[in-house]
């Protein structure tokens, strides 16, 4: 992996992509953050050696550099999930490429749906903590201590500095950031009233088919990461109605504007 890595970022420096500061993960309908970004260079990933191919309708599929706030930023627009018939492995490829190129810090978005009733779609969630349950780790292969230490400590996967300037940004922009546990399944079908009950009873706030391989990488890689939810829909198990994807991506489109005033306020912070 190590030789395949290298040959990616070196691919990738010849485009451009030099000396970035900060990683950026967009989730399902949020790639408007684009829009204040001075875009330098931007590279399909279907071009990229050794990349998997984004196959999600509403994930674009590009790599971007460029500068946001006075930061060097790469950004993924679209990523990878275990749905499409990647391996974990694939799934996180794309963050050890950043770190590679020399990020320091990694931002991570996505579109979940609120376990908690206290929650409502169109409202944000800091991840605070995270529940795996996507059946394996993108750290279980032959090798992996040539990377980073095997056994990676999980006590507190979220970066606490990071955490502590997005709830000041948020108060001080008075965007209502919920707090909680995201637990991720493997998709791509949507959960079931028992399994929403089951999530609820373990500790849930919110669920989502994605963000945790990529934390668990970046804590493999000692990468400070932090990630947020972007609150889709409410799984009320006792008043659940059909899966309503148009509507999930326009309540994606609801909350992005508060999703961008946190990571442009804390990529000026950092």
């Amino acid at each position: 992996m190590q030789e395949f890595v290298l040959e990616t970022a070196q691919y990738l420096k010849s485009k451009g992509f030099d000396q970035p500061e900060i990683g950026i993960i967009l989730g399902t309908g949020l790639g408007k953050l684009l829009d204040h970004i001075t875009i330098e260079s931007t590279v399909s990933y279907n071009h990229i050696p050794n990349f998997p191919t984004a196959t999600v309708e509403f994930h674009t599929g590009k790599l971007i550099y460029g500068t946001l706030e006075g930061k060097k930023v790469i950004v993924m627009q679209g990523r990878f999930h275990l749905y499409e018939g990647y391996s974990l492995t694939d799934v996180t490829y794309p963050v050890r490429v950043m770190y590679s190129l020399g990020i320091k810090k990694l931002l991570v978005s996505n579109a979940s749906g609120a376990i908690n009733l206290n929650f409502k779609k169109g409202e944000l969630m800091l991840i605070d903590d995270h529940i795996n349950l996507q059946g394996g780790s993108p750290l279980a292969f032959k090798g992996v201590e040539k990377l980073g230490e095997r056994f990676v400590d999980m006590s507190s996967p979220y970066d606490t500095t990071m955490n502590n300037l997005l709830r000041e940004i948020a108060k001080k922009n008075n965007i209502n950031l919920h707090e909680g546990v995201y637990a991720s399944v493997v998709g791509p079908q949507l959960e079931t009233r028992a399994e929403y009950r089951y999530l609820r009873t373990i500790g849930a706030d919110a669920v989502g088919m994605s963000t945790v391989p990529e934390i668990i990488v970046a804590n493999h890689l000692k990468l400070p990461v932090v990630a947020v939810s972007v609150l889709t829909d409410e799984c009320d198990p006792d008043n659940l109605a059909p899966v309503n994807i148009p509507e999930i991506i326009e309540m994606a489109g609801k909350a992005e504007p508060f999703l961008i005033t946190l990571f442009k306020e804390l990529v000026k912070g950092l």
